[in-house]
């Protein structure tokens, strides 16, 4: 099956002619191909965009009929969501039900924004004399690069469009090279609604040169970038040449706390959803599992228990439960970890290696692990895995935890289960974490922002917050009754 991308409105190849191949990772087979595009597609996407918001109609849209082309693209997503969800799975492995589930999410989030869009009013404040008026408003930011990660391809590309879209703002979408069709299709629906040229565009290909671009290009007014830190840091960097805007969501090591007086058979379930959806590819993945000591036996007995039973196979197969990791070269990478861990002395419990099944040997599947007896200095546990690996860290004290839960440099989500009150204000208010859970992990939801303290990032996505990073601010002060000062030149 081969592909296009999408630059002002047409359907297009690379102009280098190259393309790539793009894998499932759950057996190796060729799905399509794809152009690979190169630092002059990106100009010409980044032409595109510029002369749409510059010179073209779709800033100046009332905003409720950009909101109502915002949510129509929901309802077709929703509408198409089984063959979405199917595309996902095929690009990314994950079982096909979680992929189900992102499809409802995203849908959902194109209809908030398509919602929200024009409730966005300006704010009246006070002048500081009777005879003028001051009012805040919010304006479009521009063109904006946006690019988006392997793990949830169409969910993350949704966080950036959506809101950009309703904010008036024009869009060069960037997704993962190793996972694009569900932005193409996506991209197909937008294209049977009435979008003006160069509004939408879509540029397939790698981070370097093609993510470089837009970074570092003074036409683009505002990047929002998903990933790693390294690349996020790079970002920065080359965002900095005419100081546009950056939004960053860059990972996170996210504790999940244990407290002796937990609801344990709830705890230990939350345990394994909050890490094992998608093979732990998860940014806020509660890999790092901190317990109170007496209840530290019992958890890694059950952990161990369950984690054996998780049905590792195609995403696909009837009664899988994880499917694979994303391609090789990121399973080796999580191996790599596995056999640090246990240089550094962590014990290994459970997995740490490929499973045997011969069905499962042309697929890049790894075994749910666990590590116990690790402490908070070792690199499994201060580094981002992004894999199917759980490590335990024993505490005594509220305040242990609170400060090895904290001793991290990222700060993305942190959950925590007590039933302990007075515990619940205190660890809510000392976790610093952008997003922090109460006897529950992984939740969220579109109403909410999202994004992390410290090293995970910048910025806020979801939310209005997520609506307002699309926007600048413009004060405008109207002086009703001008008068002469009479200061400069007196005579």
């Amino acid at each position: 099956m081969k592909q296009r991308m999408y630059i002002n409105g047409a359907w297009v190849e690379a102009q280098a002619k190259a393309t790539r191949a793009i894998f499932n990772p759950a057996n190796g087979a060729t799905i399509a191909e794809v152009p690979e595009a190169d630092r002059e597609d990106a100009r010409l996407a980044i032409a595109a965009a510029r002369e749409a918001f510059d010179n073209g109609p779709w800033p100046h849209l009332p905003a409720s009929q950009r909101g109502e082309l915002v949510y129509k693209l929901g309802v077709l997503i929703e509408e198409n969501a089984e063959e979405l969800a199917r595309l996902e799975s095929l690009d990314t492995g994950k079982t096909v039900e979680e992929s189900r589930w992102d499809m409802a999410d995203i849908a959902g989030i194109f209809k908030y924004y398509g919602g929200l869009a024009d409730k966005m009013g300006g704010e009246v404040i006070d002048a500081p004399t009777e005879t003028a008026t001051s009012v805040v408003v919010r304006e479009p930011v521009g063109v904006c690069g946006q690019i988006s990660p392997w793990n949830y391809p169409l969910l993350q590309a949704a966080w950036k469009m959506a809101p950009a879209l309703a904010a008036g703002c024009t869009l060069i979408m960037k997704p993962s090279e190793i996972t694009p069709m569900t932005a193409i299709r996506v991209t197909e629906l937008a294209e049977s609604l009435d979008f003006p040229p160069g509004v939408i565009n879509l540029l397939l290909g790698p981070g370097d040169p093609v993510g470089a671009e837009l970074s570092e290009s003074p036409l683009v007014d505002l990047i929002s970038f998903t990933g790693g830190i390294a690349t996020g840091k790079k970002i920065m960097c080359a965002a900095s040449g005419n100081v546009k805007k950056v939004a960053l969501e860059l990972g996170g090591k996210n504790p999940n706390i244990i407290f002796a007086d937990a609801d344990f058979d709830v705890a230990l379930d939350y345990v394994l959803n909050g890490v094992f959806f998608h093979a732990g590819q998860i940014c806020s993945a509660g890999a790092r599992v901190m317990v109170e000591r007496p209840l530290h036996d019992r958890l890694v007995a059950e952990l161990r228990k369950r984690m054996a039973a998780i049905k590792v196979g195609d995403g696909f197969a009837e009664g899988t439960e994880m499917g694979p990791l994303i391609s090789q070269a990121h399973r080796d990478k999580v191996e790599r970890y596995v056999v640090i861990a246990q240089e550094e002395g962590a014990k290994l419990v459970l997995g740490g290696k490929r499973p045997d099944d011969p069905a499962l040997q042309n697929g890049f599947f790894y075994l749910p692990t666990l590590f116990d007896q690790c402490e908070n200095d070792m690199r499994i546990v201060q580094e981002e895995v992004f894999g199917p690996v759980i490590t335990i860290e024993t505490f005594d004290t509220e305040e242990e935890a609170l400060e090895r839960a904290n001793s991290t440099i990222y700060g993305l989500s942190a959950g925590f289960w007590t039933g302990d009150q007075a515990r619940i204000k205190r660890m809510t208010r000392g976790l610093r974490f952008g997003t922090v859970w109460v006897n529950d992990f992984n939740v969220y939801f579109t109403q909410a922002p999202w994004g992390g303290y410290k090293q995970s990032g910048l910025g806020r996505e979801l939310g209005m917050s997520g609506l307002e990073e699309y926007t600048e601010q413009k004060h405008i002060y109207h002086n009703h009754q001008p008068q002469p000062l009479h200061w400069f030149g007196r005579s």
